[in-house]
């Protein structure tokens, strides 16, 4: 968790000692930013340190967008609110999805080469047996869904009936994007009323809605996203309607890398190590 950046980046350093400060915890320590109690505030910092890295050397980018928490990492970045006041919401967030998984817990599974018209069909034949909703749509051919697991069970056998060999189980631990988490929804609806959004430097596209957030009506949406599904790869083709040739991933792991993947029209970075950062700097598509 960016242990080797925060040794050799100044910017890097800079905004984990700001993160730590924030939220009075020393997010320089490994075991503290590997803590599961922290895991969200960590990679939010992770991902802003990254991010001025990017924006010092490269500039500003033609937009932005991220997976769940990811959106508050690509707020920030936009200057859509100040890193403090996010780093204070999402450890709320946090606790607030915690809790609403022990009070709902359910299963989550990845369905992979199904269209989106199957998937939600499975769902609703699913329902009869017990809640089972469409929760991530990742790519136009992965799509993750939740509930109980007789209705998991349920829409499974629905998807296996019509061709569909492969429903992978997830080990999550909630059940997000549902209405499992309307208790954090509710939540989460009282809690950002106390923080202020503003203008953004550069778009950044909605998971809930798939246009532009826009500050009149963004605190909605933000509450809104903890229990509508995710539509990651409309953001994604978003971007690249607004002129996206080159997408870079930042944070830990690549998995939101491969998903751009399936669009075949852009080049896919991701930085997560000083190994990947250096990777970036030396392609030369970059700087132009």
């Amino acid at each position: 968790m960016g242990q080797d950046l925060y040794q050799q980046e100044v910017i890097y350093r800079q905004t984990i000692e700001e993160a730590s400060a924030a939220l009075n915890m020393d997010l320089s320590k490994s075991e503290v930013m590997d803590d599961p109690n922290n895991v969200q505030v960590a990679i939010v910092a992770m991902s802003t340190g990254i991010f001025r890295i990017l924006e010092k050397e490269f500039g500003s980018p033609v937009g932005a967008a991220g997976l769940s928490l990811g959106e508050y990492s690509a707020i920030i970045a936009a200057r859509g609110v100040q890193f403090a006041d996010a780093l204070k919401l999402v450890r709320d967030r946090s606790r607030y999805m915690d809790k609403a998984g022990k009070d709902h817990p359910g299963k989550m599974a990845a369905v992979l080469k199904a269209n989106a018209d199957l998937v939600r069909e499975a769902c609703r034949v699913g329902a009869q047996a017990g809640d089972i909703y469409p929760a991530n749509f990742n790519t136009d051919s992965q799509i993750v869904i939740g509930g109980t697991q007789a209705g998991l069970d349920a829409a499974t056998t629905y998807l296996h009936e019509h061709g569909i060999k492969r429903v992978v189980p997830l080990k999550m631990t909630v059940v997000s994007h549902t209405p499992f988490m309307q208790e954090a929804s509710d939540l989460l609806a009282d809690r950002i009323q106390t923080v202020d959004f503003h203008e953004f430097k550069f778009p950044v596209i909605s998971n809930t809605t798939m246009t532009q957030f826009d500050v009149a009506n963004m605190k909605q949406t933000l509450v809104d996203q903890l229990v509508n599904p995710t539509h990651f790869i409309d953001c994604l083709k978003a971007l690249v309607n607004l002129g996206s040739d080159t997408m870079i991933e930042i944070g830990p792991g690549d998995t939101l890398m491969k998903f751009a993947k399936s669009l075949s029209t852009v080049d896919t970075l991701h930085i997560d190590s000083v190994k990947t950062l250096n990777d970036v700097r030396s392609n030369v598509k970059l700087v132009k």
